[in-house]
């Protein structure tokens, strides 16, 4: 298997065993890839690159720009691309490849290893035994604000009669007023325990973790999730700690009724590889037509 378009997935240390033997690939038997490909190894320098061979027309330059442009096409990859790299990346160290790499044959993805050799092998040196916890936190909405004790409720699907000035209950401009007042000033204080307790649990897991990287708030357009995002990090942390962290995040979750927290993992490293953006994110990106 040399020719063709090969898609790669990450890289991991050749321990010189046999293919087969090699635990990343082990822990991939029955696991496949953006194609529905069997995912192999390449072997160069000491690091081997985890692919699989995927057709042209979907692949190639041209054909993958244009596939780009489909959301549900591109999710469905990226979660072929992330289900490869966590499974291999559960027993041992990887460098996940940026999506989409596609390299032109094994040659191809030998000479992505040879580019980043340097990189590759330190990232696996930083990162052995480490792996990646994610941590989020939402602003939760306040319950729905109850009627006054003893107001009278109309029967369900009755029309309320229109109240007049001196009847019981009618609320002056004066009182609502202090009623909106009341109102903010509540959701400011709401607003500021959410973020008090949101730096404590930030601060709080970082201690815990080896590094911690703050990423953007999550777009709710995108998350399908209304509460507002208030924290969306990522920790680094050793595999022999992470039921530790995990329990700690448990106890943290508990401490603020404001605050929704949500751990997810562990994961391969994906926020703490520091490879450049113009490195293909863990290598050299290859066109598919670079060889042409």
């Amino acid at each position: 298997m040399t020719d063709g378009l090969r898609y790669a997935y990450a890289v991991v240390r050749d321990t010189g065993a046999p293919e087969a033997a090699l635990d990343a690939l082990t822990a991939l038997e029955g696991v496949t890839g953006v194609a529905d490909e069997s995912v192999y190894a390449v072997r160069h320098l000491g690091l081997a690159v985890l692919a699989g061979a995927v057709p042209a027309e979907d692949y190639a330059e041209g054909s993958l720009r244009e596939r780009l442009e489909d959301m549900a096409w591109l999710e469905k990859m990226a979660r072929a691309h992330q289900r490869v790299v966590d499974t291999a990346g559960a027993e041992s160290c990887v460098i996940p490849v940026r999506l989409a790499t596609i390299c032109l044959g094994d040659e191809g993805l030998r000479r992505m290893l040879a580019t980043g050799r340097e990189r590759f092998a330190s990232a696996l040196d930083r990162l052995e035994g480490r792996v990646e916890w994610g941590v989020k936190a939402y602003a939760t909405q306040p319950a729905a604000e109850q009627p006054p004790a003893g107001a009278e409720q109309p029967p369900a699907g009755a029309v309320a009669a229109p109240s007049t000035p001196n009847s019981p209950g009618t609320m002056s401009g004066r009182d609502y007023l202090r009623r909106r007042k009341a109102q903010r000033q509540a959701a400011e204080r709401r607003w500021g325990d959410t973020e008090e307790g949101a730096r404590l649990v930030h601060d709080t897991l970082s201690g815990l973790a080896e590094q911690s990287r703050l990423h953007p708030p999550q777009d709710p357009r995108l998350s399908g999730i209304a509460d507002r995002n208030v924290l969306n990090a990522a920790y680094l942390v050793r595999r022999e700690d992470s039921a530790d962290f995990a329990e700690r995040v448990g106890e943290l979750a508990g401490r603020t009724p404001a605050l929704r927290v949500e751990l997810t993992g562990p994961w391969a490293p994906y926020s703490f590889t520091a490879m450049d953006e113009n490195s293909g994110a863990a290598g050299e990106t290859e066109s598919a037509g670079a060889d042409g």
